[in-house]
């Protein structure tokens, strides 16, 4: 049997060079202007992501481990899963805004990019504290049920832009155009340098994701303390949201009881975090638990709202 690969700053590297590469080609030569996305076109890249991200957790079989590779698609599903939460805020924010379809391509690939770094800096950050600290599973998983229990009963269903601390500094601070000018982020008003609304629904959008990173990221600590797993599934998780966005984003009543889903999950994997020293969950049954709840909660709403609409 071959040794395992053990994972070295090359690696690290060449996955990073490899998802600038994707997010170049993605905005220089498939987006390079500003068109409304279709759902068939969405779903097609939806595929393609989840079809390299399932060929990577391949890779890992081979190079390392089954058990790695399990890991990996576990964090996958969880975070992707997780994502889907917030891609329901972000369409709020797009309504709000009343953002152009046309529009919306751009504003999230640019909302994408500040995440993948966003969740870098903070995977980095707790691999460390977790690392140094081993105690502060035990708290992330309490705060993980806790965060779980709370997903039941609160609504997001009301987006406020000037109760965003990050949007009223922009707006104190920075010259904002009261008027929108195409695709663009930034222009020239009353003679100086200005932002222009969708660069404040890009901050709503950056802002967000930073909201459910503190979320989602003690879930995946939770399944995996190896950092390149955790970094490895995050990214390829955010990578697919924003064609996920598109093809979910006109159907968003369809998925009524996913977040009661999510909340199930973050309980199990906070729970699982707590009880560590004691009970000890093999992590492909982790797998299977994870992918379960996930699964029973997308086909309980799509046949539940069928029900109520058929109903009414």
């Amino acid at each position: 049997m071959l040794a395992e690969l053990v994972i070295t700053p090359w690696h690290w590297a060449g996955f990073v060079v490899c998802v600038l590469l994707f997010l170049a080609f993605d905005l220089g030569i498939f987006h390079r202007s500003a068109r409304e996305v279709r759902f068939r076109e969405a779903l097609g890249w939806t595929a393609v992501w989840f079809t390299l991200a399932m060929g990577f957790a391949a890779l890992i079989f081979r190079a390392q481990s089954q058990e790695k590779a399990a890991l990996f698609v576990t964090g996958y599903i969880v975070e992707l899963s997780l994502s889907m939460d917030n891609v329901f805020v972000i369409a709020l924010i797009f309504r709000y805004f009343q953002v152009q379809p046309i529009l919306q391509h751009r504003v999230l690939f640019w909302g994408i990019a500040g995440a993948l770094l966003m969740r870098g800096l903070l995977i980095c950050a707790g691999a460390a504290l977790v690392h140094e600290f081993r105690w502060l599973l035990y708290p992330l998983g309490a705060f993980l049920v806790f965060t779980g229990i709370k997903m039941v009963f609160v609504n997001n269903d009301g987006i406020e832009p000037e109760r965003n601390p990050v949007i009223r500094l922009a707006r104190r601070f920075l010259p904002v155009s009261p008027r929108p000018e195409g695709q663009n982020f930034t222009t020239s008003w009353q003679g100086r340098w200005a932002l222009t609304p969708l660069a404040i629904v890009l901050l709503m959008v950056e802002t967000t994701d930073l909201v459910f990173a503190l979320d989602s990221l003690p879930a995946i600590f939770g399944i995996t303390q190896d950092s390149f797993i955790i970094f490895t599934s995050n990214m390829f998780a955010i990578l697919g949201l924003r064609s996920l966005y598109f093809v979910l984003a006109e159907a968003l009543e369809y998925f009524t009881y996913l977040k009661y889903g999510l909340s199930a999950v973050l309980v199990f994997i906070g729970a699982k975090m707590v009880t560590a020293p004691w009970v000890a969950i093999p992590t492909n049954l982790s797998l299977g638990i994870v992918a379960g709840i996930i699964l029973v909660a997308i086909l309980a709403s799509l046949v539940l709202t069928r029900q109520r609409r058929q109903g009414d």
